[in-house]
């Protein structure tokens, strides 16, 4: 599990674009190398994150409904200043590999 940071980031200004990658697994973008705070970022799965039902839900007490399937995409949130943190969108999933974005304050 590894974050690839692409070798050329795009500098105007006080600001940096870094684009790169991110394994399956991984949880964590951390870009303080290069930035000292995140003002917005994209991740890019490269597939749904799909996750059965297991059993019969019961979420209005008397209306069933049966097990069925779940697809959904990774989601992101900036974790501290300078790094994202990636999350699956059911929390017992792993996260697919993909591709970032991201626009920050160089540091």
């Amino acid at each position: 599990m590894a974050v690839t940071i692409d070798p050329r980031p795009t500098v105007f200004g006080d600001r940096m674009i870094i684009t790169g990658r991110y394994e399956a697994g991984d949880t964590v973008i951390d870009l303080s190398s290069q930035l000292a705070s995140i003002d917005a970022f994209i991740i890019n799965p490269s597939d749904g994150n799909p996750a059965s039902l297991d059993g019969v839900l019961d979420p209005a007490n008397g209306t069933t409904y049966a097990d069925g399937q779940l697809t959904g995409f990774d989601q992101g949130r900036i974790l501290t200043a300078a790094s994202i943190k990636i999350l699956p969108p059911v929390k017992t999933q792993t996260v697919v590999a993909g591709t970032f974005l991201a626009i920050g304050r160089r540091s």
